[in-house]
């Protein structure tokens, strides 16, 4: 089983948004099995609580569902048991460098390495804007879960369940 772990700010948004959009698209591809996903938040603003309800309100105008989703803060050891752990953004990319042993900083990644159809490298906080950023957010984490399934299903084809060298060249 590879595991694959979210990460945001303040886990009511962006990497909520990720694993919603990701187990769908697991489930879709018969993958629910054979890949574990999580989201967290560098920052224990939001611990306990669901995502932002225009977080879930955009998600389901998508056929998406969040509402089990409850916002934690990453941990030490959460860099030792996922194999694959992706900021949203490089601030909270740093914080998680900043924390990680240097033999597991190959599991560290911006998420949108894997985006096929946009260019940026970072998933915008939509938190304080206005309405469309969430849409938005959806749209860049829909694009980067397609490259990300597919880097996987290249992996998991292969019978490499446990490999950490999981991006969008390999």
């Amino acid at each position: 089983m590879i595991k694959v772990l979210f990460v945001c700010m303040g886990n009511i948004c962006r990497s909520p948004t990720a694993e919603g959009i990701f187990r769908h698209f697991l489930r879709q591809k018969g993958l629910d099995g054979r890949v574990e996903v999580d989201s967290a938040g560098t920052h224990g603003y939001h611990v306990g609580e669901s995502p932002d309800p225009r977080t879930q309100r955009a998600a389901a105008a998508r056929g998406y569902d969040l509402s089990n989703i409850r916002a934690r803060k990453v941990a030490p050891e959460d860099l030792e048991y996922f194999d694959l752990v992706l900021a949203m953004d490089q601030n909270n990319l740093e914080v998680l460098q900043r924390m990680c042993p240097p033999e597991l900083a190959n599991r560290l990644r911006l998420f949108m390495t894997y985006a096929k159809n946009f260019d940026d490298d970072e998933v915008p906080d939509p938190f304080y804007g206005l309405g469309h950023g969430f849409d938005l957010v959806i749209d860049m984490v829909e694009d980067a879960s397609t490259g990300l399934i597919q880097a996987l299903c290249e992996r998991l084809s292969a019978g490499d369940d446990k490999s950490v060298k999981i991006s969008r060249s390999d």
